[in-house]
């Protein structure tokens, strides 16, 4: 993959020159109509959005989501069609004509568990809810039903030909659900894909992820009272203790910028019984899927020792695998242009307020001033952190961008991410995104080079040689993988 990245940042200076000549920037009669679209829909934006975040549902269980997102795109004219690719949350909404380019903006979902906070600027859960929106996809999807809302209007007042798709993708924490999607060729047919995430900065800056693999590993054992009969039991946990030792040694002879991280799900549950069944919950992390794909061989090798080496059995269950994000430059500097092109945020003296207190629990935290401005854009940095927006990047020419949804210095997956997430803070970050898609997807729709430019460097950046497989192989998404362990 790094000679694909090599190619890819020699392809880019050539193809740019094309692109600022071909390039159909918003004229000002078209930015103003934009934002006047999505002020008028933005309450609805913010009460969808809000809706969501107070009902959280992890992954592959996002069924109230699915009905709120699909029924505001249903009330807007775009086609609905559900299950899509075996995922019962899985969706995808379609409005405009057959014979244009099609441009698919994704839609996340999911929240995570643990996370219970109240959108207030100190750590405070919610009576009766578990889990919550540490990475903002509640805002995602909103965000991304506005802008799409938006361009299918465009495309009819000015009788554009082309199709707009908002895809519904469920279970992004960890269930790999845009991989089912493209692996069973959904994103064949698009021209573009557009995404965007919550973040505490504006940025349109491309880069690499990390691709990953995640399993379960289980042991079986035999229980036996620990006190009066512990020679009668194998423990499940001996198992898995002496697995996560192996591994934990296994980190001094891994490639440099490999991550492995885990924890153990089950362990048993009372300490004198011996543990029948224990199980782990492994990632495995590095900008190569080929490099993924060798540690996690020798993480298998240390669960299958650590079962003979116990006497117990041990099953291994890949959870996800996904590939690390494709960047594109061309599109890129299109996405840059416009999110520049967009009203800055400017926060009340209470939004202020919320953002000093909140401030005040953070390790590092940032310069509020900057949630008017616009990161520098760079290109072809890593990024260390895994999504399935990768392997979608792997299949059609992909861009993001990032908006300031939460208070300066929030780290993801955080409780202030939350909290910042479920009041305006995180609603104005939501728009600027909404706007910024919006304006991208109307540009490429009028820009037939650029979309041209884009397609030549992503060619380029994959290889002749490029094939599309799936890490998670053949198997079935798992539906279950945020329920209990069973044994």
């Amino acid at each position: 993959m790094m000679t694909h990245r090599l190619a890819l940042l020699g392809s880019a200076a050539c193809l740019l020159m094309a692109t600022d000549l071909a390039a159909a920037p918003l004229s000002d009669a078209q930015q103003a109509w934009l934002d006047a679209a999505i002020t008028a829909y933005e309450p609805r934006m913010t009460e969808v959005a809000q809706t969501i975040w107070a009902n959280p549902e992890l992954g592959y269980l996002e069924t109230g989501t699915v009905a709120l997102l699909s029924g505001e795109l249903e009330a807007n004219g775009f086609t609905v069609e559900t299950g899509i690719a075996g995922l019962p949350t899985g969706f995808v909404a379609s409005k405009g004509t057959g014979d244009g380019p099609v441009i698919a903006i994704l839609a996340e979902m999911d929240a995570l568990p643990g996370f219970s906070q109240d959108a207030v600027p100190y750590q405070q859960a919610v009576e009766g809810i578990t889990a919550g929106h540490a990475c903002g996809h509640h805002l995602f999807g909103a965000g991304s039903v506005a802008a799409a809302i938006a361009v299918a209007q465009w495309l009819e007042d000015e009788g554009i030909p082309g199709q707009v798709r908002l895809y519904g993708t469920p279970a992004e924490e960890g269930g790999s659900g845009k991989v089912y999607m493209a692996r069973e060729g959904v994103f064949d047919d698009v021209d573009v894909a557009l995404h965007w995430h919550p973040a505490s900065s504006n940025s349109a800056s491309q880069g690499w992820s990390l691709s990953n693999v995640s399993a379960k590993i289980r042991f079986y054992g035999q229980s036996a009272h620990a006190a009066l009969a512990p020679e009668q039991g194998r423990s499940a946990l001996d198992g898995l203790e002496a697995t996560t030792h192996m591994v934990n040694m296994l980190r001094e002879h891994v490639p440099q910028d490999t991550r492995i991280h885990y924890v153990i799900s089950n362990g048993g549950s009372a300490p004198n019984v011996v543990p029948d069944f224990a199980e782990l919950y492994l990632y495995v992390r590095h900008q190569d899927p080929r490099i993924v794909g060798e540690v996690f061989d020798r993480v298998e090798q240390a669960a299958m020792g650590g079962a003979m080496g116990t006497g117990t059995r041990v099953e291994i269950e890949r959870m996800s695998g996904v590939y690390s994000v494709l960047p594109n430059d061309v599109l890129g500097q299109v996405m840059d242009s416009n999110l520049r092109a967009q009203p800055a945020i400017s926060w009340t003296e209470d939004e202020t307020a919320f953002a000093t207190e909140l401030a005040e629990t953070l390790r590092a935290p940032g310069d509020f001033a900057s949630v008017g401005t616009v990161d520098a854009y760079e290109f072809g940095d890593v990024g260390f952190y895994s999504t399935d927006v990768g392997d979608v990047s792997w299949i059609v020419p992909t861009v993001g961008l990032g908006t300031a949804t939460y208070v300066q210095g929030t780290p993801a997956h955080s409780w202030q991410a939350v909290a910042a997430g479920g009041m305006s803070i995180g609603h104005k970050g939501t728009a600027l995104a909404a706007r910024t898609l919006a304006a991208t997807a109307i540009e490429l729709f009028q820009s037939p080079e650029v979309l041209e430019a884009a397609k030549a460097e992503f060619d380029a950046a994959r290889g002749d040689a490029f094939s599309y497989e799936a890490l998670i192989g053949d198997r079935l998404p798992p539906l279950d993988y945020r329920a209990p362990a069973a044994q």
